[in-house]
């Protein structure tokens, strides 16, 4: 800015910094892999216009908000930020799922040692309550199958959407 280096979206777009430019405060000149990446999903024109709207106090959060963004769209060109979205909905659901396993093993375990229980207790095999709680029955549906089942896809849809997570949790979107 004025005599200094110009920041990362100026050296990229090839253009004088001047003080009143909008992007130095958010693409400093010493990372340029963060503008290059946002210029390349969102377009300079359509950031500026975005950062204009906001008042200041919020577009440091917009700057984040738009650099995550577009690393997600860059690795996951089809579903981007709701691809991630929908493998961290999956995770809480297989939890959730885990969760309920165990502690209906554990009421079962703790019926079986107190005979004296107040409740009427049958006989109660684990492999069944576990496989009730597996099943297609239950509130854990798996999101993706959920959602992005379309009848012209065929089974294999899942491991597509599982080779896209599992680069989702190698790497970090904010880099």
């Amino acid at each position: 800015m004025g005599g200094s280096s110009p920041c990362a979206s100026c050296k990229l777009l090839r253009r004088r910094c001047t003080q009143e430019c909008i992007f130095a405060p958010y693409f400093p000149s010493d990372d340029p892999r963060k503008f290059a990446i946002v210029h390349k999903v969102f377009g300079a024109s359509n950031i500026s216009k975005m950062l204009q709207e906001l008042p200041v106090h919020q577009r440091a959060d917009a700057v984040s908000s738009l650099v995550f963004e577009a690393n997600a769209r860059v690795r996951d060109p089809v579903y981007g930020c709701v691809g991630a979205i929908s493998y961290l909905q999956d995770q809480v659901s297989q939890l959730q799922m885990q969760l309920a396993v165990a502690q209906t093993e554990i009421l079962c375990i703790q019926m079986q040692q107190d005979p004296a229980a107040s409740l009427p207790v049958h006989q109660v095999d684990h492999q069944d309550v576990k496989s009730l709680l597996l099943s297609d029955h239950n509130n854990y549906q798996i999101l993706p199958q959920q959602y992005l089942s379309f009848p012209s896809s065929s089974s294999s849809s899942s491991s597509v959407f599982q080779d896209s997570y599992d680069s989702l949790k190698r790497e970090s979107f904010w880099t």
